[in-house]
């Protein structure tokens, strides 16, 4: 009988651990999940806000050490997506499975660096309410369910500033991975919303083609976060991956 994979979840920004609550439901019956909030984040944020992008790896790693976890299946949404991918170039022999969710694994252009850094000065200065008010039809679609607006609004407004202006600044420095997609030899399923628009199908696309073995799916109504848009089909995609990983231990 196939072992079940431990399964470790990395939220985006600027959100926490509860953005994984549906999957947490789902999987914890059958095998262990964390979800853990990442570094500058959460309500108290997770020790000190990071200065260099590779502190988010560092510390999931630090994770599975400290949780007895050798191997996993490690699935990030969003810049957990390009943690993920950043855990692949520091730890590859510990990820069994990997799945990327509405994200894209180039480094940023100048105009993104400068983008990044503006928003950073805007969320020190401002707060986040603002910002939340202003994208959080874009994280999720217009036509998603009330009481997801409301959980994905209410995360991003309890955001420590001070974290997410630090991710920002780090993510903004962040390498290229897509050289390293290709040379990946671990099963990947890549997740997409199919209404998208900060991170579109085409990009989910072009991971799947650069993954040596890599399935692709599209949930359709769903914006950038399918896993709370739709959970029923997110979960249902992960499931069947998750079996499949375990059947090849």
């Amino acid at each position: 009988m196939a072992t079940a994979t431990p399964l470790v979840l990395v939220h985006g920004h600027p959100f926490d651990h509860t953005m994984w609550n549906p999957q947490l439901d789902t999987f914890s019956d059958d095998r262990r999940v964390l979800a853990p909030d990442l570094r500058g984040y959460g309500t108290p944020p997770y020790a000190s806000p990071v200065t260099r992008f590779e502190q988010f790896a560092e510390n999931i790693e630090a994770l599975l050490d400290a949780s007895g976890i050798e191997t996993c299946v490690l699935a990030g949404l969003s810049m957990g997506g390009q943690i993920a991918m950043d855990c692949c170039r520091r730890f590859p022999g510990r990820i069994r499975g990997l799945v990327l969710a509405d994200t894209f694994p180039a480094a940023e252009t100048p105009e993104g660096v400068r983008v990044r850094h503006e928003m950073a000065d805007r969320l020190l200065r401002e707060g986040m309410r603002g910002y939340a008010d202003e994208v959080l039809e874009k994280m999720v679609a217009p036509y998603a369910a009330p009481e997801v607006k409301a959980h994905v609004h209410r995360m991003m407004t309890a955001t420590d500033p001070r974290g997410a202006a630090a991710a920002l600044r780090a993510r903004a420095a962040r390498p290229d991975y897509r050289e390293l997609l290709t040379r990946l030899t671990v099963p990947a399923l890549v997740v997409v919303g199919a209404d998208d628009t900060y991170t579109p199908v085409a990009d989910a696309q072009a991971m799947h083609a650069a993954l040596p073995d890599s399935a692709l799916h599209v949930v359709e109504g769903a914006a950038h976060l399918p896993n709370l848009e739709r959970p029923a089909e997110f979960d249902a995609a992960l499931g069947a991956f998750l079996v499949e990983v375990d059947s090849r231990s």
